[in-house]
Formats: structure tokens, C-alpha cells, sequence
């Protein structure tokens, strides 16, 4: 009795293993749906565009966008927890999403347990701007303008617990200057807020305010890295600006719903690197300040490493300066 059992349990784990290999195969055989956690016009959406246009090829498939907004993000993120795990619908995100609302938020899914890593994509140092009326022309100058505001300066956020308002806080801290933190839902209509006049001060992603600071209608005082941007080298770094060692980068990545076959995630996979990989793809992203991951970095171990770290990292400190939703 017990060796039929087994015997049983052995051919329908070959089932299963040939049901699996053969999906994969077929797989895509539908549009492929990437839910973007933010509005439309933000940099996560316009990475994500660029992106699935390109996939679209790889896949032999559409990639179709779903903006998915609110909480910080993680509305969307629920929204792929929640899927089917057939790599139908796929989460781009980024440290805020996927690292620091864990830290902010009573999540109803695990960042790590209840995802599948398929590539790291970028990352983006972020902007210091401000809007065109504020009388500072330099980062030091903004400083001691700030110090005469205290209490009175309104910092835009992509949300609560976002990059940017992690972004503010440190800010907060570093010159010791209570700023007034002004949530938005995404980094598109803070933006478009700065340039109206309603904010002055946000943290953006640099691939999200380049244009802007382009076009003057904002103004740029540092980038929150070591070097200067080749898309915009006329902006300094921090060091450069007088706020040394003030470093800040927003990073995205793709996951999939846990239990996704492994064959399946490895065909995403290999999309990402294919598109990744494209001239006209890297000359875009270049153009907005990203900087493309490595080959070693794109792999789903490799996001998977990534990510934890990351949560080792950023969760003690949010925790210690008490960033809780709202």
C-alpha cells in the first residue's frame, strides 16, 4: 500500500512538472499587464513605458500599463500580490514600494515572501529642486534660506514614506530645520504642484524633473550623488554643492506573484535583459538619468539579494525617525 503511494505521489509530481514545463513554453500567449503603483507622468510610469514598449518585442506580445494608485504605492504592489501567478501581471517598483513601505505600513502581503524577483532595471539619483520664486541660486544659499523659514518650507512628496519624503526628512535632520512634509499621490502631480507655485522644495527622481529643469520652470540645486549627471552636468552633487555625502538613489525592479512558474519568470527575465540590452532603449534612459544595472545585477537572484539588503539597511533608520502612514 505504502509503495503505491509513493508510487502515486511520484507521477503527479511529474504531472505537475510537465504541466509547468509545457506552460512555460507556451507562455506568453495574451498581453502582459504591468501595474505601474503611481500615476501616469511620474518616473516610474514613464521608466515603465519605455520599458514595456520595447518588451512588447521581446515578449512577441503587448505590455499593456495599469496605473494602480495610493498609500505610497503599495495599493499597486497589493494589486499584483493578489493575481494570478501565471506572469500575467507583473509589479514595477522601487525602494519605496518595495523596500520602504514595508517599515511604514501594515502591509497585508510579505515584500519577500509574497513575490518573485525578475530583474533589477536602474537607478536614479534624485534632484534637489525648487520652484522658480525661491531667492537662493545655490544649495548653501537654499540652506540658509530654509533656516530662515523653519517650519514654513513645504516639501512635496510622492507619499508618505516615498523616497522623496524619506528624501525630506533626512534633509530635516541634517540641517536640523523642521520642514513641512505635502504628500501627493506620486511624483507627477508633486512635480506639476512645484511648478505651479504651491510647493518649494521637492525631491525627484532625476529622470522625472531633468525636462523641467530643462525648460527653467524649475530650479535644480544638487544631485544626490557622487557624480554629476551626463544628462544634465550642469547640476553639481551634493559634495560639490556643500551638503556632503548626502546620497540618495531610486533603484526599480520587476517582481511577479509568488508561485509563478520558474520558467516563465525566466522568459520575463530574459525580456528585461533583451530590452535592457537595446540601444535606443539605454540612449532613453540615459537621456532621463538612469543608470542601467549590470549584466551579473539583472538576474531574479541577483534582485532577490538586492532587496533584502536593502530592507536590512533602510528599515532601522525609518523606523528610528518614526515615519508612520497617515
Amino acid at each position: 500500500m505504502l509503495s503505491k503511494k509513493i508510487l502515486f505521489l511520484a507521477l503527479a509530481c511529474a504531472l505537475l512538472t510537465t504541466i509547468s514545463s509545457a506552460f512555460g513554453q507556451g507562455y506568453p500567449s495574451r498581453p502582459v499587464t504591468v501595474v505601474v503603483p503611481f500615476a501616469a507622468g511620474g518616473p516610474t510610469d514613464t521608466l515603465a513605458r519605455i520599458l514595456a514598449q520595447r518588451m512588447t518585442v521581446s515578449l512577441g506580445q503587448s505590455v499593456i500599463i495599469e496605473n494602480v494608485t495610493g498609500a505610497a504605492g503599495s495599493l499597486g504592489v497589493a494589486r499584483v500580490v493578489r493575481a494570478s501567478p501565471d506572469g500575467y501581471t507583473l509589479s514595477i517598483g522601487h525602494v519605496g514600494t518595495h523596500v520602504l513601505n514595508g517599515a511604514i505600513y501594515s502591509l497585508q502581503y510579505d515584500l519577500l515572501k509574497d513575490l518573485e524577483p525578475i530583474a533589477i532595471v536602474a537607478s536614479n539619483p534624485q534632484l534637489i529642486v525648487g520652484k522658480r520664486g525661491i531667492p537662493a541660486k545655490t544649495l548653501q544659499e537654499l540652506i540658509v534660506w530654509i533656516k530662515a523659514h523653519p517650519g514654513a518650507v513645504l516639501v512635496g512628496t510622492a507619499g508618505v514614506g516615498s523616497p522623496s519624503h524619506v528624501s525630506g526628512v533626512y534633509l530635516q535632520n541634517t540641517i536640523a530645520t523642521p520642514l513641512v512634509m505635502v504628500p501627493f499621490r506620486g511624483a507627477g502631480p508633486a512635480l506639476q504642484a512645484l511648478m505651479a507655485g504651491q510647493l518649494d522644495l521637492l525631491f525627484d527622481q532625476a529622470s522625472n524633473s531633468i525636462p523641467q529643469v530643462q525648460g527653467k520652470t524649475v530650479t535644480a540645486y544638487a544631485v544626490t550623488a557622487k557624480t554629476r549627471l551626463a544628462a544634465a552636468p550642469d547640476i553639481p552633487t551634493v559634495d560639490e554643492a556643500g551638503l556632503s555625502g548626502f546620497y540618495i538613489s531610486v533603484w526599480h525592479g520587476f517582481w511577479t506573484p509568488k508561485g509563478t512558474p520558474k520558467e516563465v519568470i525566466a522568459k520575463l527575465n530574459a525580456a528585461v535583459v533583451d530590452t535592457l540590452a537595446d540601444s535606443k532603449v539605454r540612449e532613453r534612459l540615459a537621456e532621463l538619468g538612469q543608470e542601467i544595472s549590470t549584466p551579473d545585477q539583472q538576474t531574479p537572484q541577483a534582485l532577490g539579494t538586492f532587496q533584502k539588503a536593502e530592507i536590512e539597511k533602510w528599515w532601522p533608520i525609518i523606523k528610528a525617525a518614526n515615519i508612520k502612514a497617515e
